[in-house]
């Protein structure tokens, strides 16, 4: 339950191609200054020109996070290598994770073929469709215990680095967390970009960052909307090396609950097949799963409702991809931030 005094939060798709974060800031006011997390773009982190432009005249305080990092690790081998570990760690969880998850999908995935007609023959005798959506059912529950048991997994893993090494209470750490945290209190709103999305999230991380944007207005699009999320979702139909399934990552931030962020879904997701946007919506119900295409917003109203801009989508278990019930994010006209700035990474 989110509580009534909670500040917003807005999801944004991709601002590579329709930037829109002058409206956004336009929308709730924000006047002051605006602390930014570029930590996702890497080595890259203060190519935020773009960024800068979009903020419309607001100063824009780039918190560093992948440099500062990087400077944490320098001063404290020993905690860089503990880290790197746990990594490696997580890396072989996953693998393990997605074979089993291959094998729990495909099942579904079969059951639901099945579903699809209300009777089939089997060795020539006829089946209830009836029989055949509840073993759908059981199917997808085994997929849910499965997700619910990696992420575990994972929650383990952060917690027993975190009892071992008490990154927050090494001087390395601390020296920054207290920088970072002085420049998010004294601004007005958090942005958080994409870009790789495990190296964003471990170095927010790093510095326990979660507590701290909790108390502000945070505007994160592409990888950056996936992290704020209670659960981090990996997916993509139609990979290179054949079909795909969607696979939980790790625990989000969660600054926000029940939404499963799904930037550049029109390129990863097949929304025109029903029955994987079906398998989509059921795995993860009853989380509102929602695309974040170009052009798309997600806000959290301090109510604890969502709005969206007309051009987002949420996947529903009938299969169908549509706008989400209840009033639209109406945001204003584009401004000048949004005239100026053309392409903000991704």
């Amino acid at each position: 339950m989110v509580a009534a005094e909670s500040p917003p939060i807005v999801l944004l798709g991709p601002q590579s191609t329709a930037p829109m974060l002058g409206r956004v800031f336009d929308h709730f006011g924000v006047t002051g200054a605006v602390a930014a997390i570029t930590a996702g773009w890497q080595e890259r982190e203060d190519e935020d020109q773009a960024l800068r432009r979009a903020a419309g005249g607001r100063e824009v305080v780039n918190l560093r996070l992948h440099a500062r990092a990087e400077e944490v690790f320098r001063a404290d081998p020993e905690l860089f290598e503990a880290h790197r570990a746990k990594q490696d760690m997580l890396r072989q969880y996953q693998e393990l994770y997605r074979q089993r998850l291959h094998h729990a999908m495909s099942a579904a995935s079969h059951m639901q073929s099945l579903a699809t007609a209300s009777v089939y023959e089997h060795h020539g005798v006829p089946r209830r469709g009836e029989l055949v959506a509840a073993h759908l059912t059981g199917a997808i529950a085994a997929v849910r215990d499965l997700d619910d048991e990696h992420a575990g997994m994972v929650r383990d893993v952060e917690r027993a680095f975190e009892r071992s090494h008490r990154p927050a209470e090494r001087a390395a750490v601390r020296r920054h967390r207290d920088e970072i945290s002085a420049a998010i209190s004294g601004a007005a709103a958090v942005a958080v970009a994409g870009g790789h999305v495990a190296v964003l999230l471990n170095r927010i991380r790093l510095f326990d960052l979660a507590p701290v944007l909790a108390d502000k207005l945070v505007i994160a699009w592409s990888a950056g909307a996936m992290v704020v999320c209670e659960r981090l979702v990996l997916f993509h139909d139609t990979p290179p090396q054949g079909r795909g399934y969607a696979e939980v990552l790790a625990n989000g931030l969660g600054l926000c609950t029940g939404v499963v962020a799904l930037p550049h879904a029109r390129r990863r997701l097949l929304l025109d097949d029903g029955q994987r946007v079906s398998l989509l919506a059921r795995r993860f119900d009853p989380a509102l799963c929602a695309t974040l295409d170009a052009g798309c917003a997600l806000a959290r109203q301090p109510d604890g409702t969502w709005r969206a801009s007309g051009s987002t989508r949420c996947l529903y278990p009938d299969g169908t991809c549509s706008p989400l019930p209840g009033p639209s994010l109406d945001l204003a006209p584009a401004g000048d931030g949004d005239a100026r700035s053309k392409e903000v990474t991704p």
